[in-house]
């Protein structure tokens, strides 16, 4: 499966939407990638992720883990695939952490799997608690990385689809400047 056969998906299952969009990440946007409308279908899942499990299966790891609540079900579904276990991590009090009794053992090998990666700041809080668990990552994937490769970290990156999506700060916004009210589809609360 190619990109743009990912990108297609998104689209055909409406979940590549158009207006005016609070990110995650505090930025605005006029376009924003809903990945749960195509988590709703298991076998169209299965079928993305496989080309990325393809991607991923000689690297040297055991666990996947991914931030909550996006990642959630694209990480089970790739740690399936590779026979893997999987972990999510959740805030608490704004910093992502493990709950639930998930926990690390000092030096195990990590996946970090996010859906949709913008900044990576999402990405960049999971990879902190995976440290301070004692874990050690091997490289993060996602299914599309929307930043146009501008998010940048220091282990391999493997995103499936890459798109490039302006973004605004707030301050800059033209969407706010024509007077078009923004929605927040994501999971993090903004302030």
């Amino acid at each position: 499966m190619k990109a743009e056969q990912v990108l297609e998906i998104y689209k055909q299952h409406n979940a590549l939407l158009e207006g005016h969009f609070l990110l995650s990440s505090g930025l605005h946007s006029d376009r924003f990638l809903q990945s749960e409308l195509i988590m709703q279908y298991p076998a169209v899942v299965v079928d993305i992720v496989e080309e990325l499990a393809r991607q991923l299966i000689d690297l040297d790891f055991t666990t996947v883990v991914s931030p909550a609540i996006g990642g959630i079900r694209f990480g089970y579904e790739l740690a399936r695939q590779l026979k893997k276990r999987t972990l999510f991590t959740e805030r608490v009090d704004e910093v992502m952490t493990f709950r639930r009794g998930f926990s690390l053992k000092k030096g195990e090998k990590v996946i970090i799997a996010e859906d949709i990666v913008t900044t990576g700041k999402s990405t960049k809080e999971c990879m902190d608690a995976v440290i301070k668990a004692g874990g050690e990552i091997v490289a993060i994937t996602c299914l599309i990385d929307r930043s146009g490769g501008r998010a940048k970290f220091e282990q391999p990156f493997y995103p499936l689809a890459q798109l490039d999506v302006q973004t605004y700060d707030p301050s800059d916004c033209p969407l706010c400047k024509k007077g078009l009210p923004a929605v927040k589809p994501g999971s993090r609360n903004i302030k």
